[in-house]
């Protein structure tokens, strides 16, 4: 099944480390079958977050073909990743980019991450850009799927799990 990603800019304040309070504009990136479900889900995640009044300024869909947590990371990464396949008709090399967000904490670790989530492609790709992202958060919708709910961290150890079952 395909997942349509959606970045979600969301107006609010925002209490920094000194304590002062700012209004602020961040981005948030969910997954969902339509804008509506996005406005909702935000919604309700913003809700969790902050007990201020916000706004939601803008929904678009995201062109993210995958998404990469990986631990001990705080922010997000654009990499535009260029696979390469040979037309067999004219012989010639053609490139097809896709964009994954990968989460690192610099440009060298968000390549090198990049390359990690590619491990398992079998093509040739190179990776022309990598650009820090404005996304804060990423909040995946869940099937409940072990696999799932361990690449985003939501399950804290193997008691829970053998627990839940």
């Amino acid at each position: 099944m395909s997942v349509t990603w959606y970045e979600c800019k969301v107006k609010y304040k925002k209490t920094h480390e000194t304590g002062e309070q700012k209004v602020t504009t961040d981005t948030y990136l969910l997954d969902a079958v339509s804008y509506t479900e996005a406005e909702a889900r935000i919604t309700e995640e913003m809700k969790t977050f902050t007990e201020e009044d916000f706004r939601i300024m803008n929904i678009k869909v995201a062109n993210f073909s995958e998404v990469h947590p990986f631990e001990n990371s705080d922010r997000w990464f654009k990499s535009k990743v260029s696979l390469v396949a040979l037309d067999e008709e004219s012989g010639k090399e053609k490139k097809t980019n896709i964009y994954l967000l990968v989460q690192a904490n610099d440009v060298k670790e968000a390549f090198d991450n990049t390359t990690k989530a590619m491990e398992q492609t079998m093509g040739d790709y190179n990776i022309p850009s990598i650009t820090e992202s404005p996304i804060v958060d990423v909040f995946p919708y869940f099937t409940g799927e072990e696999e799932q709910l361990e690449k985003f961290k939501v399950l804290d150890s193997p008691e829970l799990v053998e627990q839940e079952n």
